[in-house]
């Protein structure tokens, strides 16, 4: 494809959509809180539901709500389906949630589709496993600094743990600034809904309904979306069920919040790139062993992409984000095609036809809106490649919002990272994401004239915790907690 053809690309007109009701939704939706640089995660289990309901009322008017930008705190709240039936809601309104929500992360079926084996089985979990206490609430505080974080933390858990529910885990984060531990800019790639007038290329921009239930997806279809019958909505908090006057929308404004502890071992990584890249003498290779760890992310340490810099990192291009694989490398020379980052968002190189408007709207009907945060302390590189244990104390908790769990989440999950055949390749897995299942546990670089191939990755990323929640939109918080 020309590079004319691929501005046109990034011209494609975008999807209508319906205006968002954005005062109705979770801002953790609309925004990343980015200047809030502190942040927490409280686990919560219902114990009893009567109190428990009356915490929420109580709650839902300090919800941060919209796409205004919050100072000082911010607060949402999210459930998982064992949560919901805890507060209340009957089956057969369960029944009308994604299957993937309600049958929970922790199936033996869904694990296989995530590669939670070995160390990163559920059974090792620290939290959300089959073996641990319930996980039914998980509320996001967020803050300023670390002084308000830790007061808007502790006001929290008393007024939760004084009204029905338990402390399960309070899960801490780090401000490392925009990168993640192994050392390497984040959080560049993000989708932006249609219709919020936000700035981006076409290539970026999806329909809401891929984000938000009640809105049209990429396919112009509403997502499926839980109802309760209007009898049961007597204070008429809900608005109308779609094509259903005798039923009330649930889920309108809300969407599911995946969630998963992920520790990554910096050391291994790093001294496994430093091992593959020594020179004849056995000394290190510094250029070489940063070249190739780029190559199993995808991007420089700065955040540069390889398409557009495959010799060297380019700081200038850390926000360069509008381009296409197929266009620039469809081969694989400048990104190898197994990277972790054109594995977990091809771009424009899906079939049925890579490098045209169709391949994107393809790929768009898989994108994750992600607002994961580190923690734990940053590690640099001398002590990663000295230290005989530089990881599992630190990582992500990785959290990501999506209407169809299966189709976007589940999907790039086993269908992309951990597929050994991805995109033609023979035995491949993600290289950061793809080490616990036993297959695919090599890296393969496109090259001229013959491929490199690197051998036995190692497991440098481990589940440590996980579980599907639902964030419910603004009016839907009044219906759970009694109207």
């Amino acid at each position: 494809m020309a590079r004319a053809d691929l501005r046109q690309l990034l011209r494609w007109p975008r999807r209508p959509s319906a205006r968002i009701d954005v005062d109705d939704v979770q801002a953790l939706v609309m925004q990343g809180y980015g200047r809030l640089r502190g942040a927490a995660y409280l686990l919560l289990e219902v114990t009893d539901p009567i109190p428990a309901r009356s915490w929420l009322a109580a709650l839902v008017g300090e919800v941060t709500l919209g796409e205004r930008r919050p100072v000082g705190t911010a607060t949402n709240v999210a459930f998982t389906a064992t949560g919901l039936g805890r507060l209340g809601v009957t089956d057969d309104v369960l029944a009308g949630f994604a299957p993937e929500y309600v049958e929970g992360m922790t199936s033996a079926h869904r694990t296989r589709l995530l590669g939670d084996a070995g160390a990163a089985a559920p059974s090792a979990w620290a939290w959300g496993g089959p073996q641990g206490p319930s996980v039914d609430v998980l509320v996001l505080l967020y803050a300023t600094t670390a002084e308000e974080l830790t007061g808007h933390v502790q006001e929290q858990r008393s007024r939760a743990t004084a009204s029905g529910l338990r402390e399960v885990a309070l899960l801490d984060t780090e401000d490392i600034g925009l990168g993640e531990h192994f050392g390497f800019r984040d959080g560049i790639s993000q989708p932006v809904l249609a219709g919020t007038g936000r700035p981006s290329g076409d290539l970026h921009v999806v329909a809401p309904g891929e984000f938000l239930l009640g809105y049209p997806n990429q396919h112009g279809q509403a997502p499926s979306s839980p109802t309760v019958a209007a009898d049961d909505d007597t204070a008429r908090l809900l608005p109308p069920a779609k094509d259903d006057r005798d039923r009330r929308d649930l889920g309108r404004n809300g969407t599911y919040l995946v969630m998963r502890t992920l520790s990554q071992d910096v050391g291994a990584f790093w001294r496994y790139a430093d091992a593959q890249t020594r020179r004849a003498d056995g000394s290190s290779d510094p250029a070489a062993r940063t070249s190739l760890a780029a190559r199993m992310v995808g991007r420089w340490p700065s955040g540069a992409p390889l398409t557009l810099s495959p010799d060297r990192d380019r700081p200038e291009l850390a926000e360069q984000n509008d381009f296409g694989y197929h266009e620039h490398d469809a081969e694989g020379f400048a990104c190898p095609i197994g990277a972790h980052v054109r594995r977990t968002h091809p771009r424009d190189s899906l079939p049925p036809r890579p490098g045209s408007d169709t391949s994107v709207e393809v790929g768009k009907g898989h994108r994750l809106l992600r607002r994961g945060r580190p923690y734990g302390p940053p590690v640099d590189l001398g002590d990663a490649l000295t230290a005989e244990e530089a990881g599992d104390v630190r990582g992500l908790h990785f959290i990501a919002l999506c209407t169809d769990i299966a189709r976007q989440f589940e999907f790039i999950s086993h269908t992309w990272v951990q597929n050994p055949h991805f995109a033609g390749l023979y035995d491949d897995s993600d290289p950061l994401l793809g080490g616990h299942t036993g297959e695919g546990s090599g890296f393969t670089v496109q090259q001229r004239p013959v491929r490199r191939r690197y051998v036995e990755t190692p497991a440098v990323v481990t589940t440590r915790g996980g579980a599907y929640f639902f964030l419910p939109g603004a009016r839907a918080l009044r219906y759970l907690s009694g109207g």
